[in-house]
Order: C-alpha cells, then sequence, then structure tokens
C-alpha cells in the first residue's frame, strides 16, 4: 500500500532533475509492486525531526518483521568502491569521488531508530500485558538503487556492500527476497523463521505515527499570495468532548494521533477535527516543537491549534 507518494520540487540544474527522475522511477516500481499488498506499507520521500536533527528518507518501507529504507541515487556511468566503502564515479572519461549512499541511508536509519524507540511506548503494546515491546529485535535494512543504466563493477566492489546496492529494474527481487514474507502456514512449518512480527494494529500504529511526525515544509512567501496560519486565542477551538473544558488540559500523542487531555474529567479528546474554512475532513495535525497545527489539504488552510 502507498502511504505517501513523493513530492515533486521544481528543480532546475541538470544533478537535481536526474535525481528527482531516479526517485521518480523507484517510487514507480514500489507501487506497481506493492499499491495493493496488505502488509507492505511504501513512505516515499519521507522527511522527519528529532532531537534537532533532521533526515529525509527517499523510500522507506515498513512490513511485519521490521523496516527498509531506499537511497535512491541516479549514476548514469560507471560506479567504483573501494575495500574501504569509498565511492568513486566516472563522468566523461574522468573519475571523481563521491559521498557513499550507504553511509548516508545508515544515518537515516539511525535516527529513525532513535525517534522510533523514543516513542515505543505510544507506538507499541505490551507483551502478555506487561514487558514493553521495542523496534530493536526488528528487521532493519538499507538498500540503494542506483539508474538501470549504470555500470556497476562488481568484481572490486565488497560484497557487503555490493548485496545491498541494485539497479532500479532489479529492485522490487531483491525488496521481495530482504523481506522474506511468509503466509501463515509456511512460517508455522519453518522452525528457522524466529522474526518477531508487527500485528496488524501495531503496523497501523507506525504509520500513523510517522505520518503524524512529517517535519513541516517551509512555505515561499510570494507577492501575489502569502500562506496565513490562523490562530485560535485561548485554545476556544479544542475542547474536551464530555466536559467541554477549553482550557485546562494537557497535548499528548497516542496510536490514533495527537489529543488533548483533560485535567478536569481526565478525558482524551483528537485534536483532528473538520477543516475550520472548508469543512473539509481531509485534514491532519502536524507539532513542530510546542506547536499544533491543523491543516487542510482541500483547501491548504492553516489554523494553529495550540502554541
Amino acid at each position: 500500500m502507498i502511504i505517501k507518494d513523493k513530492d515533486l520540487q521544481n528543480v532546475k540544474s541538470a544533478t537535481a532533475v536526474a535525481g528527482q527522475k531516479q526517485e521518480q522511477d523507484v517510487a514507480f516500481f514500489l507501487r506497481r509492486e506493492f499499491k495493493d499488498h496488505p502488509q507492505v506499507f511504501v513512505i516515499n520521500d519521507y522527511k522527519f525531526s528529532f532531537c534537532d536533527e533532521t533526515a529525509q528518507i527517499d523510500h522507506l518501507i515498513i512490513y511485519p518483521y521490521g523496516l527498509l529504507l531506499i537511497e535512491s541515487k541516479s549514476i548514469s556511468g560507471e560506479v567504483k568502491v573501494n575495500d574501504l566503502g569509498e565511492w568513486t564515479r566516472s563522468s566523461n572519461s574522468k573519475w571523481f569521488g563521491m559521498p557513499s549512499p550507504i553511509k548516508q541511508a545508515e544515518l537515516q536509519q539511525k535516527l529513525l531508530r532513535e525517534l522510533l524507540h523514543h516513542h515505543r511506548a505510544d507506538i507499541l503494546g505490551k507483551v502478555l500485558g506487561f514487558k514493553q515491546q521495542s523496534f530493536e529485535m526488528r528487521k532493519w535494512n538499507v538498500l540503494c538503487a542506483v539508474s538501470s543504466n549504470s555500470i556497476i563493477d562488481r568484481d572490486t566492489i565488497p560484497k557487503n556492500i555490493s548485496n545491498v546496492v541494485v539497479k532500479s529494474e532489479f529492485l522490487i527481487d531483491r525488496i521481495n527476497k530482504v523481506m522474506n514474507i511468509q503466509t501463515s502456514l509456511k512460517r508455522m512449518l519453518d522452525l528457522t523463521d524466529v522474526r518477531p512480527e508487527f500485528n496488524n494494529d501495531e503496523l497501523k500504529s507506525i504509520i500513523d505515527f510517522l505520518m503524524n511526525n512529517i517535519a513541516q515544509k517551509t512555505v515561499k512567501v510570494q507577492k501575489e499570495e502569502k500562506k496565513v496560519i490562523e490562530p485560535i486565542q485561548n485554545n476556544s477551538i479544542l475542547k474536551c468532548k464530555k466536559c467541554s473544558e477549553s482550557s485546562n488540559f494537557t497535548a499528548q500523542h497516542g496510536r490514533y494521533g495527537y489529543f488533548i487531555k483533560c485535567n478536569e474529567c481526565d478525558t482524551n479528546s483528537a485534536m483532528r477535527m473538520p477543516c475550520i474554512k472548508c469543512k473539509s475532513k481531509s485534514t491532519k495535525v502536524t507539532k513542530n516543537k510546542e506547536t499544533y497545527t491543523l491543516k487542510c489539504s482541500d483547501c491548504d488552510n492553516l489554523t494553529r491549534l495550540i502554541s
């Protein structure tokens, strides 16, 4: 299932255009294979922040046994990797050094693991009601998808790096091999498969958490149109659904998104509501530090709920 598509940018340089085209190609293969898959969830172009750090993952896959990060890299010439993991690429008969996309993906993975581990109590349930589940024992993998017209020197590239570098046209085969999703019966008969598994509710909780934590983008203000955030004074729009208290509450995050907990009657009430401008229900709540904002995907209206 595709949770989020690639956000297209108005890029102009040849390098940026090629990079975006490569990400689109990978997103196309992922959509073709997994758009109707009930256990595989794809988030393209995922940007998030944690502990004052921001990371952008080209393609993120969440499946029953873990998470898989895919770094897209546009390479039209030849690519080599030495024993130290250092990358070089050719262009116009010349060789140039380049940052390792594997190391880049591993840094993104590290920050994502820290984010999920920090919020594990809000996302995952407990085993037998008392032991908190964790993300640490799950499968964590990275792949680097390079352009199909690139030339990879497999004779000299270290095996551990060669295993995670794949041309776009062969990416789906490699993903399915990494995930190794088995039917319930086959897994029951396979005594060697001891991987812990997310259930359907936990998968939904992970997706909801990740989508609610997409880093807010900087909005460019143009002369002909300005993006205005409408403030709500004294939190009057947020009220307890039980006692209607509109100020004495605390903001929290749970399995189904952001909500307020009433300090008067101890009732939880969701922050998400219809757009106050067009009444559309296609809204979501985002958080930036201590500010909670309601965004409408139909009219692009932004309403500050709490700040």
